[in-house]
């Protein structure tokens, strides 16, 4: 028999394996389509765009410092992790992304602005989020906390995040 029959069944198999790894981590690599903020695409579209790819992580772990979906994420390393696959440059610390974009009203917030929440009117910013909807009395967003990793909530039904200090900022219209 030859050398070449009796590597077909390995690398057969070898290949097989592969493939199986592969989508095993498809997930795990950002965007499945390629995804900008530049081009044809209005300003509305790519809001939906972030918000959804931001969904996509729903379920990640809190990891201090983290920025992967693989290791777990911090909440400014989120939303870094999200806008780096829309090209769209965000230093991933949450006192610095709030001097980033575009000062705007908490109330004009829009999907795929960022929020930010203090303890106090004059303490430093200690948390980032990113909007999903906002309607009266609901400001719906998602954010990686500590305690239950990347989450969707609205933070005026939480008495937690309902008494924090918060501004907002458009990272996309800039």
């Amino acid at each position: 028999m030859s050398k070449r029959l009796l590597c077909f069944p390995l690398l057969l198999l070898l290949s097989t394996l592969f493939l199986t790894q592969c989508e095993s981590l498809q997930g795990l690599k950002g965007p499945t389509t390629p995804r900008s903020t530049s081009g044809n695409s209005s300003t509305s579209q790519i809001r939906k765009n972030v918000v959804s790819f931001a969904a996509e992580q729903k379920g990640v772990r809190y990891k201090y410092a983290g920025r992967s979906p693989r290791t777990g994420f911090d909440c400014s390393g989120f939303t870094h992790y999200v806008y780096d696959a829309f090209d769209v440059n965000l230093t991933p610390v949450s006192r610095v992304q709030e001097d980033e974009g575009k000062r705007i009203n908490l109330d004009d917030a829009q999907a795929g602005d960022l929020i930010f929440f203090r303890r106090s009117a004059t303490g430093p910013v200690f948390h980032v989020a990113l909007v999903v909807s906002q309607s009266p009395g609901n400001l719906t967003v998602i954010h990686s906390t500590s305690s239950r990793g990347v989450i969707m909530e609205n933070i005026y039904a939480s008495s937690y995040w309902r008494t924090k200090r918060m501004s907002a900022r458009d990272v996309i219209s800039r």
